[in-house]
């Protein structure tokens, strides 16, 4: 084998195991969002006091639900729920 032909084989063996992790990875990330989907569709048959608790509304479950299909909505209510956390923390220094 010449130094030429190993050179233009390199590549390809380098590759296959990075293009073997991305897949697994979008695998998982793909599974994880469709379990985390099903829990959020579960909070859906909660009551209003229920979701008060956690610190949600059901508005909120409105807003987290059109994330597109392939991504998280719990993420989205994770990031509905700090802010809403944060705004009255904010406010009650304000008032103290």
């Amino acid at each position: 084998m010449t130094t030429i032909e190993f050179a233009s084989e390199t590549p390809r063996i380098t590759t296959r195991p990075a293009v073997a992790t991305r897949v697994l990875n979008a695998l998982a990330n793909a599974y994880v969002a469709w379990k985390n989907r099903r829990a959020f569709y579960r909070l859906g048959e909660m009551s209003d006091a229920e979701l008060a608790d956690i610190g949600l509304t059901r508005s909120d479950l409105h807003v987290a639900v059109a994330v597109p299909f392939g991504r998280d909505p719990t993420v989205k209510l994770r990031a509905i729920a700090s802010e809403r956390a944060d705004t009255i923390e904010n406010l009650a220094r304000q008032v103290a």
